[in-house]
C-alpha cells in the first residue's frame, strides 16, 4: 500500500465489495485470476471482500482498470495527498481535463480502462507464415490531457511508433493514431471484450525494396500482457511457441467480424 493512501469508508468498501462480487460471478474468472490481472494480492482483495480491510484508492483503480468498470459513485473517492506515489495518475485522472475534440473529447475517468499493457499481435509482413508480436503501452498524458500509446519489445524497434488515442462516442471504436510529418498510419480497434481483447485493422505503410512504401492493411489485436505468463515476442514462426494460440486470436477479427475486407469483385 502506498503511504497515505486514503481508504474508502466502511459504506463505499461494502458497495465497492459488492459490485466486484457480481463482476466475478458474471465473468465466472477466479479471484485468484482477478487479483493478478488488478496486480494485487490475493490476500488484499479477499481481505477487502470479506470487509476486514477497507479498499483503498489505489486497490480501486486497479482493479478498475483490469476489469474495465467504474467501481465508485461519482465523487465517492478522496483524493491522495501530494506526493503520494499513486497521487499523479489519480488526482489529474479525477480532474477536470478532457482530451481535445478531434480525439473525442473523453475525460480520464471515461477510458481509465484502457491503460495498461498490451500484447500486439499481428500477420508478419515478411513471412506469410510468420506473427509479430509486441507490446504497446497505453497511458494517460497530464500535459497534453489525452491517452497515448508507445510500443516496445519490437525486434525492428526503429519502426516502432508512438502517437495518440482517440475515443469518440459515435462510432463505439478506438484509434491509435500516429501523424509523423504529415504522414499517418491507424489501428481501428473494436471495445474490449469481456476478457480485455480488442480486435481490428492496422493501416500502414510497408517497406519494400530501396525507398518503396507500400499501403497494406491487416488484422490486429491487443490482449492483456496478462493473458499470457511467458509471451512471445518478435517474429513467431509456425511450431514455435504460442504461434498456435496466437494464429487463433488472430483468426477472430475476421471470423467474428470484428473487421473486413471489402474488394471489387
Amino acid at each position: 500500500m502506498v503511504h497515505g493512501d486514503p481508504y474508502l469508508s466502511e459504506n463505499q468498501s461494502s458497495s465497492v465489495a459488492a459490485r466486484v462480487r457480481e463482476e466475478i460471478a458474471r465473468r465466472r474468472i477466479s479471484r485468484q485470476r482477478l487479483a493478478d490481472d488488478a496486480r494485487i494480492s490475493l490476500s488484499t482483495l479477499e481481505k477487502a471482500l470479506s470487509g476486514h480491510r477497507p479498499f483503498t484508492l489505489a486497490t480501486i483503480i486497479r482493479l478498475e482498470q483490469a476489469m474495465g468498470v467504474a467501481l465508485r459513485e461519482p465523487g465517492a473517492a478522496q483524493a491522495p495527498k501530494a506526493g503520494d506515489t499513486i497521487e499523479r495518475a489519480v488526482a489529474n485522472g479525477y480532474g477536470s481535463g478532457h482530451a481535445p475534440e478531434e480525439l473525442g473529447a473523453y475525460s480520464r475517468p471515461a477510458v481509465l480502462w484502457l491503460e495498461g499493457t498490451y500484447l500486439t499481435l499481428r500477420p508478419s509482413f515478411g513471412d506469410p507464415d510468420a506473427i509479430f508480436a509486441y507490446c504497446t503501452e497505453i497511458v494517460w498524458d497530464d500535459e497534453d490531457t489525452r491517452l497515448r500509446f508507445r510500443e516496445r519489445e519490437r525486434t525492428d524497434a526503429s519502426f516502432s511508433q508512438h502517437g495518440s488515442i482517440s475515443v469518440p462516442h459515435l462510432s463505439g471504436h478506438i484509434y491509435l493514431v500516429t501523424n509523423t510529418s504529415g504522414q499517418y498510419r491507424m489501428v481501428v480497434l473494436s471495445r474490449p471484450s469481456i476478457t480485455g481483447e480488442m480486435f481490428g485493422l492496422l493501416t500502414t505503410l510497408r517497406a519494400g525494396q530501396g525507398a518503396q512504401l507500400t499501403p497494406v492493411s491487416t488484422p490486429l489485436v491487443l490482449l492483456p500482457l496478462s493473458t499470457f505468463t511467458e509471451p512471445t515476442f518478435g517474429r513467431v514462426v509456425r511450431g514455435g511457441d504460442h504461434y498456435s494460440a496466437y494464429s487463433a486470436i488472430l483468426g477472430k477479427v475476421l471470423g467474428d467480424n470484428y473487421a473486413a475486407f471489402v474488394s471489387q469483385s
